[in-house]
Formats: structure tokens, sequence, C-alpha cells
């Protein structure tokens, strides 16, 4: 398209990225229909198999080359993080509202720091503290522990939180030493491996609609893959980091199309501090420069 190729590059990085979170989403909603008819393995199995093949399919002239790695221990570490914080979030859906498990979900760029802090020495700043702490009250805010809502199942998001930021932050112990194509091949491998070998234990016989919509949801969360690594390739990524948050507003629009739920006035009251504190927690990582950008994976 012509009025495309006018545009500056950072706009089509924003643009690539708000297409990513908008298939991301709605593979999310997909996982969440499907979460009530077949095990949660076979809904893993084919997200990550959609992955694998279309990086398969983009990069077979250069498969030997991207899978050479320094650290193969780290890259099997960081593609067990990225299952189980899918696993987590697939979990939370079957009780909780695309919305509001996104929400908490998206606590991972603010725990990034607070980990980069613990684990690698790196120096935060008593006003990105101040962020964290603001998020995590947003989480609180959505989970409410204690209050009538709760369940233990609600915890489930803050778990694939947690493995994100895990999943990030070896990302970058290792920094850039490798290829960023290396670890989502490893990671599409390791999966894919994984859940191959556990499905048919699992097995449920889906219907022909759910079996659809397992091709549906690969798909999906092939090119949302996709069209995330075209945006870190068009754009900084301190740029276009904070258009990630969009995906907590297609969440919501998905969950009131396909399922009838709306946010209650507490999740979107949790949802708007936690994306208030990521943004000004990216905020103060892009001034200070103090540490490298992390490219927060997909689920």
């Amino acid at each position: 398209m012509i009025w495309f190729s006018t545009l500056t590059a950072q706009s089509r990085g924003i643009l690539f990225m708000l297409t990513s979170v908008t298939f991301f989403s709605l593979m999310d909603a997909v996982a969440k229909r499907l979460s009530g008819e077949i095990d949660l393995s076979q809904i893993l199995w084919a997200r990550y198999g959609g992955q694998l093949l279309i990086l398969v399919v983009l990069f077979a002239p250069r498969l030997r080359t991207l899978l050479k790695t320094q650290h193969p221990n780290l890259q099997i570490l960081r593609g067990l993080l990225q299952l189980t914080a899918a696993a987590c979030f697939f979990a939370a859906l079957k009780t909780q509202g695309l919305a509001e498990a996104t929400a908490v979900a998206d606590l991972a760029p603010v725990l990034i720091t607070l980990g980069a802090a613990v684990l690698l020495d790196e120096t935060v700043g008593a006003r990105r503290i101040m962020g964290i702490i603001a998020a995590l009250i947003g989480a609180l805010i959505i989970i409410r522990p204690g209050a009538a809502v709760f369940s233990f199942a609600s915890l489930w998001p803050l778990g694939s939180a947690v493995c994100l930021a895990g999943y990030a932050l070896s990302t970058r112990y290792i920094g850039l030493k490798e290829n960023p194509f290396t670890a989502l091949l490893y990671s599409g491998l390791i999966c894919t491996a994984i859940m191959s070998l556990i499905v048919p234990f699992r097995w449920i016989a889906p219907s022909s609609e759910a079996l659809i919509l397992m091709a549906v949801m690969g798909a999906l969360g092939a090119v949302g893959q996709w069209m995330m690594i075209r945006a870190y390739a068009a754009a900084e990524a301190s740029a276009i980091a904070p258009f990630s948050y969009a995906g907590l507003l297609a969440a919501s629009g998905w969950g009131m199309v396909f399922f009838h739920q709306l946010p209650d006035f507490w999740t979107v009251v949790g949802a708007l501090v936690i994306v208030a504190a990521g943004l000004y927690v990216w905020h103060r990582e892009k001034q200070s420069r103090v540490s490298p950008t992390v490219n927060l994976p997909p689920k």
C-alpha cells in the first residue's frame, strides 16, 4: 500500500506493535473459548506449534545458523519460562475475564525492573521503586485478596507476569550476544516438543469447531509473533514498547464482543494504575539509560 510506504520507521513500528497485540489478544479470546472444551495442554500445543511453523517457514535457509547458541542451558530455561507464563495465563482464562487477566499480566514490565535490581545488581532509583509499588497496588485492587470475589485462581495471571519477567531478565543477562530470532526458535522448539510429549496423555477429542479454532489460534499466535518481530525491526524498542498496553484495550473489547464480559469498576481502576505505573517506569528507564530496554516476549 502506497500510504504505508510513506510512513516513518517509528510510525510503521507502532502500527506493527498495535497489530501484534490485537492478534495476541484475539488469540487469548480463542484460548478462553477452547478452555471449556479441551485440555490446557492441547491449547498450548496449538499455540506454540503455530509459532514454530511460521518461524521454520520464514527462516528455513538460516535455520542452522540461527540455532547456534553459546547459552544452550539459558535458552532452555527461557523456553520453560515462556511456556509456564502461557500456561498460567491460559489457566486464568478459565475463570477470569480477558481484561482482568491481561491487566494483572501487564505487571511484567515493572517486575523486570524490580528483578534487575535484585538479581542483576542494576540501579533502581526511588522514583522507579514508587512506580513498582504503585503497579503492585493496582494488581491488588484487581485481585482483591480477602474480598468475596477472590479465589486462588486469581493468582494465575500474576504467575504469568512473574515468568514473563524471568524470561526477559534471562534475555537481559545474555544481552546483545545472540540473535533475538535464536531465542524465538528455541522457545518454539522447546515449548512444542514438551507439549507434544504431554498432549497424547491428556488428549480430549475435540469437536470439528474446536479443531478449527485450534488451527486459528496457532495462526493468530504466529501472525502476532511476526508482527512483533517487524515492530522491533522497524523502530527502537523505547519508542514502541508503551503501545503494548493497547493489548489491554483489545482484550476488553474481545471480552465484550465474544463473552459479554464488562470489566467492573475496580478492575478498571486497577488496570489504569498498572498501566500508568508501567508507563512511568518505562519513562524513567528511557531517561536514565541505566540498562538496555528488554523486549517483552509474547505469551
